[in-house]
């Protein structure tokens, strides 16, 4: 990173919010960690200094402790994928064979009974997290977590490949791949499990829905690739990152990679909060509640960035912002030139009251 590549403050109008029992959770975190020994014995001792379970409280500020502990050692688990197996590991340069490895797990999450992987600790990590997510969700709720994790397994194979090759995808390859790779959505079932509802598939599977929550992901992983960018780019091994993306195929200078980053996460920002309200309106008290569950996770995402010794590095200080701004850097309703995302603008039309509105429940049409 170039020293003068300092991060500047980031536009977040959401404001904090912390479970008050996010000291004993991160804590619970650290244990089972320990306990299911989570990745090598240097990675696990990384790990469980990075304050996971503080960022998993900040995700779920009023949800039930079970499940934000359950999210924070899910979140700590999915770490010891990545950074075991992806990032750091062999297989991250072996896209036939990770994609092996990552079917097996994919087999317990659906089958934990299934008799394989009995020695493997990620195995026995990812049993339990199954049987807490049947103790605490719903089959509808188990079902989509399993094919989140499918989704971010296809991905994190995708981004194996470039790293094999020592590729960089362009900008709406990278989008879409990121929109899954950063692991989001697979939080995104316990969003709910939190709070102790199930969202009705006729507003989770609505297409503005469902848009959100991928401004949601996008948002959350373009901000980790900002302030995460110092630690990746002074390592020596091989990484991806948005910043990169910008610098290898539209020629920027790192300091315009940058600011056209921020720039890009600014307007998804503020589409995300306008496109919220504009549902909130007319949704269920589920659907409030999980527009603003997505929220809490955008700036649960931030306030962890900024914080945690995973980017903030002390040993190599990263050149990140203590605190976030009101205002955007960029406060243009255009769409962003990304192909795989621009549609997202033509959901909100310039007056919300004419955009498309949430279907009723058929149980209320026909009632009507």
């Amino acid at each position: 990173m170039p020293p003068d590549l300092i991060v500047p403050p980031l536009y977040s109008p959401i404001p904090p919010a912390i479970h008050p029992r996010h000291a004993e959770i991160n804590i619970q975190t650290m244990a089972w960690a320990e306990t299911f020994r989570i990745g090598s014995e240097e990675l696990r001792g990384r790990l469980v200094q990075h304050d996971i379970g503080t960022f998993s409280a900040r995700i779920l500020p009023e949800g039930r402790e079970e499940v934000v502990s359950l999210l924070a050692d899910f979140v700590l688990w999915l770490f010891g994928v990545d950074d075991g197996h992806c990032e750091e590991g062999e297989l991250g340069r072996r896209p036939g064979e990770l994609t092996g490895l990552l079917h097996r797990l994919l087999r317990i999450a659906q089958n934990p009974e299934a008799p394989m992987l009995r020695s493997d600790p990620l195995a026995a990590g990812l049993r339990d997290l199954r049987r807490r997510v049947d103790r605490y969700g719903t089959p509808g709720q188990r079902a989509r977590w399993v094919d989140a994790l499918r989704e971010y397994f296809f991905s994190v194979v995708w981004e194996a490949a470039h790293r094999r090759d020592g590729t960089v995808p362009d900008l709406s390859d990278y989008t879409l791949m990121r929109l899954y790779d950063g692991a989001t959505s697979v939080v995104l079932p316990l969003l709910e499990m939190g709070y102790g509802y199930e969202l009705q598939p006729h507003e989770r599977d609505h297409t503005a829905v469902r848009a959100a929550a991928e401004m949601a992901s996008f948002v959350i992983t373009w901000d980790n690739d900002i302030l995460s960018y110092h630690k990746e780019a002074s390592g020596k091994r091989y990484y991806l990152n948005v910043l990169r993306v910008l610098t290898q195929h539209d020629s920027l200078t790192a300091r315009q990679a940058l600011d056209l980053a921020v720039a890009q996460r600014d307007r998804v920002m503020r589409l995300f909060l306008r496109l919220s309200e504009h549902l909130s309106e007319q949704g269920s008290p589920q659907l409030r509640q999980y527009l603003h569950s997505l929220a809490c996770f955008i700036r649960g995402a931030q306030d962890w960035g900024i914080s945690s010794v995973r980017y903030t590095t002390p040993d190599d200080p990263a050149p990140v912002p203590s605190y976030f701004r009101d205002t955007p850097a960029d406060d243009s309703d255009e769409p962003l030139d990304i192909p795989v995302i621009a549609w997202w603008w033509d959901l909100l039309p310039a007056t919300a009251s004419s955009a498309p509105g949430l279907p009723q429940h058929p149980a209320v049409r026909q009632a009507a």
